[in-house]
């Protein structure tokens, strides 16, 4: 890991993006709460923040960190053909958390797909990106 002892501590935000494409009919069945394995986005939120806050064990250089807020968001745009998820993350540290706010993102799309796949193999998960990172010092 990169040494950040002798960094001070800064207020950090991170927010990351991302998509899970699949099929109207899946988007119906899911809010309907029709799907066997229950509710897709309640359980795509839950599996999310765990992810963000577990990121440093599941990524081999990133620091541990004890993050203060992890929110997701799911958007299903006009075209009923994809879910759009957006994880911000933010914490007081040395170090950013825009592998937190990535990992968040990704293991909602993740959790979409592994709820859903029974009824849709066509899903693609794609464009996962960090949209912004910001910093200033606390207080």
């Amino acid at each position: 890991m990169v040494d950040v002892s002798a960094k001070p501590a800064m207020f950090r935000e991170a927010v990351a993006a991302g998509e899970i494409r699949l099929s109207a009919t899946t988007l119906d069945r899911m809010e309907a709460l029709s799907l066997a394995k229950g509710n897709v986005l309640a359980t795509a939120r839950i599996a999310a923040i765990q992810a963000a806050k577990r990121t440093g064990e599941l990524i081999p250089m990133c620091h541990p960190l004890p993050i203060t807020h992890c929110e997701v968001q799911f958007e299903t745009p006009e075209t009923r053909d994809r879910i759009r998820i957006t994880a911000t993350v933010r914490i007081t540290a040395a170090t950013g958390v825009e592998m937190e706010a990535l990992t968040a993102v990704s293991v909602a799309a993740l959790t979409i797909y592994d709820m859903c796949k029974a009824v849709d193999q066509g899903m693609e998960i794609g464009a996962v990106r960090l949209l912004k990172k910001t910093k200033r010092p606390v207080g």
